[in-house]
This record gives C-alpha cells, sequence and structure tokens, in this order.
C-alpha cells in the first residue's frame, strides 16, 4: 500500500522531493526496496504533523511547503496534492492548506468522515466529526453540499516548525483533530475544494 501512495505522490507536480518519514525500521526498508527517500523519526512524535516538522529539521535543503500525505493513501490523486499547493502559494494570509470534496450522503453520520465548512473565500471555518452543518430537523439535508475533508495538508515551513509547541487546544481535544488547534490559535486554513471529474477549485 505505501509504495502504492508513494507511486502515485510522485506523480504530483507540485513536489520538489518526496521522503518517507517512519520510525519504524520494517517500513523504511521496505520503502528503501522501491527507491523511497526516507528518513528516521522519533517514536514520541503525537501525529503526522510532528513527524513532518522533525523531518523538515533533518532536511539540508530549505523548502518553502511542507506536505504531508497519509501513507495509506494509495488512490491519492497528484491533482489533489497539487491543489492543496497551490491554494497555500495563492494564500499569503494562510499557513495551512487542506482538501475537501463532497460528502456521500451515506457517510453523513460516520465519524470516522470528518467534515468541514468553508467561508465565501474558501477559507476553513471549522471541521467536525459530526454532520455540518446541521439543520434543527437533525436529518441530512439531500439538497445541502456538505463537504468531506480528504487526509492531506500543506504546511507554510515556518509555521511548521512552531505548530508542535503550540498547547493542545480545547476543541481539537474534543474532535481529536489537529486541524482545529491551527484554526483554534487564530491562523488561516485555506481549502482546495477537489470535486471528482472536476479539476477546477481555489
Amino acid at each position: 500500500m505505501i509504495q502504492r501512495t508513494w507511486e502515485r505522490v510522485m506523480l504530483a507536480s507540485s513536489l520538489d522531493h518526496v521522503v518517507v518519514a517512519t520510525d519504524d525500521e520494517r517500513i523504511a526498508e521496505c520503502c528503501r526496496g522501491f527507491g523511497a527517500d526516507v528518513i528516521m523519526t522519533s517514536a514520541s512524535c503525537k501525529n503526522g504533523s510532528e513527524r513532518c516538522c522533525e523531518a523538515l529539521k533533518k532536511l539540508d535543503k530549505h523548502y518553502d511547503i511542507v506536505v504531508n500525505i497519509q501513507g495509506d493513501e494509495p488512490l491519492i490523486e497528484p491533482e489533489i496534492i497539487d491543489g492543496v499547493v497551490m491554494s497555500l502559494q495563492r494564500a499569503p494570509d494562510a499557513v495551512f492548506s487542506t482538501a475537501v470534496t463532497s460528502l456521500k450522503p451515506e457517510d453523513a453520520f460516520d465519524t470516522n468522515r470528518v467534515k468541514c465548512v468553508v467561508d465565501n473565500l474558501g477559507y476553513a471555518i471549522y471541521f467536525s466529526r459530526g454532520l455540518i452543518p446541521f439543520n434543527k430537523s437533525g436529518n441530512a439535508n439531500p439538497k445541502y453540499p456538505y463537504l468531506l475533508h480528504l487526509g492531506i495538508a500543506g504546511f507554510d515551513s515556518k509555521f511548521l516548525k512552531i505548530y508542535p509547541e503550540l498547547p493542545p487546544t480545547p476543541l481539537q481535544m474534543e474532535e481529536d483533530l489537529e486541524q482545529l488547534k491551527v484554526l483554534e490559535n487564530g491562523y488561516r486554513m485555506k481549502q482546495h475544494i477537489f470535486l471528482y471529474g472536476d479539476q477546477s477549485g481555489p
């Protein structure tokens, strides 16, 4: 699975360097076997963002943007990766970018599917494991364009270096979502809206 993910990531035109960051030597050996660059990180990293931060510090070259892609995304579209990078490049007031797409009706109340609401300029307002927005009927509105968060994150590299130092926030801990720590600390987050079959997005 991780090899397939790596192969898909390598197709993204916006990435200058792709590395696998892991604390597991078995994963590292597997990845080196198919030609991936590997950086060993500490087992104490609490999440992927902290692992990216540690890996960035071990790289000799400076990068303006760092993209965190989970290793279990073998179907990830290179266009989504490029869109996340482009969204951050085009929003100098943002320090973080992610991608969202249309939420399937059957996933409306699945707490493993993270939902997102954005403002009119494409900046994130909130993320939740619950359905958002939530109407007073208590049912999903089949006519409302709910958004599903995709498992990818782009960081301004300067912000990534301070991110691990930010204390956990109440909403982050309640929802168990890293993105909320960014929003609760007053930073802006740009969303790339990717509709499958449609390459457009802010």
